[in-house]
C-alpha cells in the first residue's frame, strides 16, 4: 500500500466514523436541535471525503469546490431548520419531534 492510499484510508475511516455518529444522532435523538447537529455531522463527513479524494485530482479544484458548495448548502439548511425549530418552540413550547404531531399550527 502506498503512502497516499494509507492517508486516503485514514480520511475515509474518520469520515465513516463521523457519518456513523451523525446517523446515530439523527435516528436516536428526539430533540430537533440534536437531529440538526447529526445532519451537520453527516454533511461534514461528506466534505471530508470530497477533500480527501481531491488529493488525487490532477487539477486539485474539483473536491474543494464541491466541498465549498456543500458548506454553503449546509449553512442555508441550518438557518432554515433553526428558524423552523424556533417557530415550533415559540408556538408549542417544545423542540421534541415526537410531540409535534401536526405541522399545522
Amino acid at each position: 500500500m502506498t503512502s497516499a492510499a494509507a492517508y486516503l484510508n485514514g480520511y475515509l475511516l474518520i469520515a465513516a466514523l463521523l457519518f456513523s455518529l451523525g446517523l446515530f444522532a439523527v435516528l436516536t435523538r428526539r430533540n430537533a436541535i440534536a437531529v440538526l447537529i447529526g445532519v451537520e455531522l453527516m454533511l461534514n463527513a461528506a466534505n471530508l471525503n470530497l477533500v480527501a479524494f481531491a488529493q488525487f485530482d490532477p487539477y486539485r479544484l474539483g473536491g474543494q469546490v464541491a466541498a465549498l458548495l456543500v458548506i454553503v448548502l449546509a449553512v442555508c439548511e441550518a438557518a432554515l431548520a433553526l428558524a423552523i425549530v424556533l417557530n415550533l418552540y415559540d408556538r408549542l413550547q417544545t423542540v421534541n419531534v415526537d410531540e409535534v404531531e401536526s405541522l399545522r399550527l
